[in-house]
């Protein structure tokens, strides 16, 4: 039987993206300092500032439908996005398109989401502009993810 070799440090250092240390790195120190509900949404809010102006206009429309159609989701930063939880446990996040240089952001709901449909259901949209059926949508989403 074959040895199995240790990856080495640089081997490791390779396996994730730049993106996606800084995202764990965020995550760390999201954990040191939860517990604080004033300061996580002001965290929130931050990130949403230091985004590109296309991400941070959906960013900021997506941060009131979500406060207006479930005002009980405590805003909070989940690897350094913007992202909601009910009683601790996270509901949905957004992740900008910049964050992981991809050609569009996302809206996602995790598996404490109540978005069941049948046996298959999406757990995350793809959004390049927001419009008013959109927005009609994804209250509609958070509304039926909290209930």
């Amino acid at each position: 039987m074959p040895a199995t070799k240790k990856p080495t440090p640089a081997a490791a250092s390779k396996v994730f993206t730049a993106e996606e240390k800084a995202a764990m790195k965020e995550l760390i120190k999201e954990r040191k300092a939860s517990g604080n509900k004033a300061e996580a949404e002001a965290e929130c809010l931050a990130k949403i500032a230091e985004m590109p102006p296309s991400d941070r206009k959906i960013a900021e429309r997506l941060h009131k439908l979500i406060a207006s159609a479930a005002p009980q989701l405590a805003p909070k930063t989940w690897y350094g996005m913007p992202a909601y939880a009910e009683d601790g446990n996270m509901v949905c996040f957004f992740q900008s398109a910049g964050k992981f240089k991809a050609r569009y952001a996302t809206l996602g709901f995790t598996d404490k989401a109540k978005i069941d449909d049948g046996e298959m259901w999406p757990t995350s949209y793809a959004i390049k502009t927001l419009t008013a059926a959109d927005e009609a949508k994804i209250a509609k989403l958070v509304k039926r993810a909290v209930t």
